[in-house]
C-alpha cells in the first residue's frame, strides 16, 4: 500500500514463504515495491511461478514479481522438495498464474529501486538463500548505505541446523552470499531457528485459518498441513515451525520478538560445518556486532496477527 513502509521481499516459495507473502499483502502498513524470486526450496522456474500464484491468491495480481538467481554464488544448488513437495507449494490445488512475470532481472530491480528511492527508506526482506541480495551488493556497492535494514529468516545457533547438524537451510544453500550480506555494514535483523522453532503450527492454530471460510484461509490451512508433516515426524511436535512469516510479523509487531545484538559470522570453508552461523551471543570476542539476533517470540500473539491479517484477504 502506498504510504506504508517500503519493502522488497526476496523469496523461494515454499509454503512458509507463501504465508509470509500473504501476510505482507494483507497489511496496509507495508508497501510491497516488488517481490524477487530466487532458487532455493525448489528451482527458480518454480519459485517465480509460486510467487505469482500467491499474489493471485491474495487478490494482488498487480504486484511486480521478478526472477533472479538460478543458483548460488559458488556451490551447486541444494533444494528441499522432501519438505515442500515437488512443486514447492504442495498442499492446496492452486491454479496456474495468469499475471505476467516482469521482464527485468531481479538483481537489477533491487539495485535500481534502492538507487532511485530516498536513502534509508527501503527494507529488504529475504525469506530464502541470500543470492539475489549478495549479487545486488556486488553489482552496486553504493546500495549498502541506502538500505534501511535487512530483516531475514536464516541461521541458527542454540537450535543447531535443520539441513545439517550445523546449518540452517537458507544459509547452507548459499553461505558465500550470506557472508557478503552480513559483512556489508547494513543493519540486519535475523530470525534464526532459535526463534522460529517456537512458532509452531499446532492443530488449533491451523484450524483457525480454515475457520476463516475463505479461499485464502483454506489454502493457508492446506499449505501448513502439508508443510508441517515433515517437521512433526522429525521433532515429534504438534505442528512444525513457521519460519518465514516471522520476518513480516517483525515489521508489523516488533514487540512480539526479543533478542540481542551480536556478531554473526558464516562458515564458508569447512564441509563439516558449511553454512553454520556462528553467533557470539555471550560477547566473548571483540568482533563487531552486525545483527540483531532474535531468540524469543510471543507465539500466541504471532498467530493472532497472522489469523487476523489473512482474514482480511
Amino acid at each position: 500500500m502506498a504510504g506504508g513502509r517500503k519493502i522488497i521481499i526476496d523469496t523461494d516459495p515454499g509454503q512458509d514463504d507463501a504465508i509470509a507473502i500473504l501476510l505482507a499483502l494483507a497489511s496496509p502498513e507495508l508497501d510491497v515495491l516488488g517481490i524477487t524470486a530466487v532458487a532455493g526450496n525448489v528451482p527458480l522456474a518454480l519459485t517465480e511461478k509460486n510467487t505469482r500464484k500467491i499474489c493471485e491468491l491474495a487478490g494482488r495480481p498487480d504486484t511486480k514479481v521478478f526472477a533472479g538467481a538460478i543458483r548460488p554464488l559458488v556451490r551447486g544448488l541444494v533444494t528441499a522438495e522432501h519438505v515442500h513437495g515437488r512443486t514447492g507449494l504442495d498442499g492446496p490445488d492452486l491454479p496456474e498464474p495468469t499475471m505476467a512475470l516482469q521482464d527485468r532481472y531481479a538483481v537489477d530491480f533491487i539495485v535500481d529501486t534502492l538507487m532511485a528511492e530516498e536513502a534509508g527508506q527501503v527494507t529488504l526482506c529475504p525469506l530464502g538463500p541470500l543470492t539475489n541480495i549478495a549479487l545486488a551488493l556486488i553489482r552496486e556497492p553504493r546500495i549498502a548505505p541506502r538500505i534501511r535494514e535487512i530483516v531475514l529468516m536464516g541461521g541458527g545457533f542454540f537450535e543447531g541446523g535443520n539441513v545439517t547438524p550445523a546449518a540452517e537451510f537458507n544459509i547452507y544453500v548459499d553461505p558465500h552470499a550470506a557472508d557478503i550480506v552480513l559483512g556489508a555494514g547494513i543493519p540486519v535483523v535475523m530470525m534464526p531457528l532459535d526463534v522460529t522453532h517456537k512458532a509452531l503450527t499446532t492443530a488449533k492454530r491451523v484450524a483457525r485459518f480454515r475457520d476463516l471460510a475463505t479461499p485464502v484461509g483454506a489454502a493457508a490451512a492446506a499449505l501448513l498441513e502439508f508443510f508441517e508433516r515433515f517437521d512433526e515426524e522429525k521433532y515429534g511436535t504438534d505442528g512444525g515451525p513457521l519460519h518465514d512469516p516471522c520476518v513480516i510479523a517483525y515489521l508489523l509487531r516488533p514487540d512480539l520478538f526479543g533478542g540481542r545484538a551480536c556478531n554473526v559470522t558464516v562458515e564458508t570453508a569447512s564441509e563439516l560445518t558449511m553454512g553454520m552461523t556462528v553467533v557470539d551471543w555471550w560477547d566473548v570476542t571483540d568482533r563487531p556486532k552486525n545483527a540483531m539476533v532474535m531468540r524469543d517470540i510471543d507465539a500466541d500473539g504471532f498467530f493472532e496477527l497472522l489469523t487476523d491479517r489473512l482474514g482480511r484477504l
